[in-house]
């Protein structure tokens, strides 16, 4: 018996192919998105709301990256690397937001007319 023929997958088992697999995702992601365009208007408390988007956001994007970036089919490698840059970029988003948040952003006219 070859090898072939023992990696062939059983009679009348199919595997799906990666574009039904995409076509499924894509749907999961249309209806996350139409349960946060209904969260927004549902009469709930606001840090119920912003967790369940928050929520939904993340399973979003980790499917996004996951299968529509290939990272589920790359080495683990890639993924590390990815979340590496990740974390870079929201340490810098964090970082930059401090440095020029609303009190640093005024024009120094204000603060010396406010001191006269």
């Amino acid at each position: 018996m070859s090898a072939h023929a023992a990696t062939a997958p059983a009679a009348g088992h199919h595997e799906p192919s990666k574009f039904h697999t995409y076509v499924q995702i894509a749907m999961l992601l249309g209806v996350i998105t139409g349960i946060e365009i209904v969260l927004v208007y549902l009469p709930l408390a606001k840090w119920l709301v912003i967790g369940g988007l928050v929520f939904f956001s993340a399973v979003k994007f980790l499917y996004v990256i996951f299968y529509f970036m290939h990272l589920k089919w790359d080495k683990v490698f890639c993924t590390i690397l990815f979340f590496i840059g990740l974390v870079l970029a929201g340490g810098t988003m964090w970082a930059l937001l401090h440095l020029f948040g609303a009190e640093a952003s005024k024009p120094l006219s204000s603060i010396i007319g406010m001191l006269l």
